[in-house]
């Protein structure tokens, strides 16, 4: 496996910076924050090293300095992590604070921002952030700790890593297919270029280096001014599900992550990586791949028509403050009294005239199967299907009870792709335009290979 990432070696330079709105949060014994909420606000470096919280993040995480503080400019407190479990798409933390640490006066923490890394906004949103800052170090040169206070060291436990299939070659992977156990369930597979850098989550949802998001905050103006500029190619689109899928296929980031029910097509696109950029950064052609298998019950799959999926896909008409807004805490009877919640009534009613307002709030926040209309040629040979994000939804790079995740690692991917070419899967197939079919062509019959 060679040395764990840099953001779970034992550094002092790191903490964790807790933000809530609830009052007296930090009071109680336990707390616990969405999966969409954690690591919102971290750098890119980091984030990689900690997303999928496995025993040997969570130990890194537990080990690592706290600062507990509320929405707005109040005190704050410094402690540490006791303990992090993962309980479905949340994550419950228990903690405790430091005695020998008064509380901190928002006051004496403004100036130190830049130091500790909090950006403007930060302490208006709930949400847990690690950061490349060392707090003690910061906080005792301001002369806000105590004299004789220093950081508790607490021993890490890394876990080993579980085994993880490896393929080079096309015949070792459909062989690591067929000796999948489906158990039943409906199987499906996405393929990524670059193991390391990529995650399980559609291209809203990406965030730059410094951890903000690129394009959630401009979610719903995206989508209406493609619209605006083509309204004319999506004149037979029918529900807001139907035209997430034309604008994913036109490249514009949506709620929406690609799978395939075609497990070639899915390690076509874990190799091929020659000239494919990761926000800006060129994928190496030599670094490994993966190809993720998904399984997944047959009564959880929708279809284009679903009332889930129309109330999921039209979260992309709210604007994120909107979206922000709805209070998930309150019973279903007020819960559906929000302006957000009745905005997104209005859009759904206007693809499905009587539909009652019912819509679970679970459902809001759940990422699902959907198998969509098969509109284009690329999705037609690609044999796609997507799986739709709520609001502030998290797939657990592990898998959850509803869907099921197994890898296989992919390397040689050069010679994979000329393996694949053979049986007739590249780019002009995969990609049936006629740019693509050109390029395909004279990259065939050149000279220069």
């Amino acid at each position: 496996m060679g040395d764990p990432p840099t953001g779970l070696r034992r550094r002092r330079d790191l903490y964790n910076l807790f933000v809530t709105a609830q009052d007296g949060a930090w009071d109680r014994l336990g707390y616990e924050y969405d999966r969409g909420r954690f690591l919102e606000y971290t750098p890119d470096e980091l984030v990689e090293s900690f997303k999928d919280l496995k025993s040997r993040q969570l130990d890194a995480l537990r080990a690592l300095p706290c600062l507990f503080a509320y929405e707005g400019e109040r005190p704050m407190r410094v402690g540490r992590l006791k303990s992090i479990k993962l309980r479905g798409r949340s994550l419950a933390i228990d903690f405790e604070l430091d005695d020998a640490i008064p509380a901190i006066a928002f006051a004496s923490i403004d100036p130190l921002r830049t130091l500790l890394d909090i950006r403007d906004w930060e302490m208006h949103r709930t949400h847990w952030a690690v950061k490349d800052e060392d707090l003690f170090a910061i906080l005792g040169d301001a002369d806000l700790i105590p004299p004789g206070v220093v950081q508790p060291a607490i021993e890490e436990r890394p876990a080993p890593e579980p085994p993880e299939r490896q393929v080079n070659s096309v015949g070792a992977f459909v062989t690591a297919v067929l000796a999948l156990k489906q158990k039943g369930k409906e199987v499906f597979y996405r393929g990524h270029s670059s193991k390391a850098r990529y995650r399980l989550e559609p291209s809203v949802f990406r965030k730059n280096a410094a951890g903000d998001y690129i394009h959630l905050d401009n979610e719903d103006r995206m989508y209406r001014e493609l619209l605006v500029a083509n309204s004319s190619d999506f004149h037979a689109d029918v529900y807001s599900l139907d035209r997430l899928v034309r604008m994913q296929h036109y490249s514009l980031p949506t709620r929406l992550l690609d799978i395939t029910s075609n497990p070639l097509i899915a390690l076509y696109f874990a190799c091929r990586s020659h000239g494919e950029k990761l926000e800006g950064t060129k994928v190496n052609p030599e670094e490994q791949g993966e190809v993720i298998v998904f399984f997944i019950g047959s009564d959880d799959i929708k279809y284009f028509d679903s009332d889930t999926a129309s109330c999921l896909a039209n979260l992309a008409r709210l604007s994120r403050a909107q979206r922000d807004s709805v209070d998930f805490t309150l019973a279903s009877a007020h819960f559906h009294k929000q302006q957000a919640v009745k905005r997104l009534l209005h859009f759904v009613k206007e693809e499905k005239p009587f539909f009652e307002p019912r819509m679970k709030k679970d459902d809001l926040r759940s990422v699902i199967c959907v198998k969509g209309k098969r509109s284009n040629d690329r999705i037609s040979f690609q044999s796609g299907a997507f799986l739709l994000f709520g609001h502030d939804a998290v797939l657990d790079e592990l898998g959850t009870p509803k869907i099921g995740v197994t890898r296989i690692g992919v390397s040689n991917k050069k010679a994979m792709l000329e393996e694949l070419d053979q049986l007739g899967i590249n780019e002009r197939t995969v990609f049936p335009y006629i740019e693509n079919s050109a390029r395909y062509i004279a990259q065939k019959f050149s000279f220069i290979r």
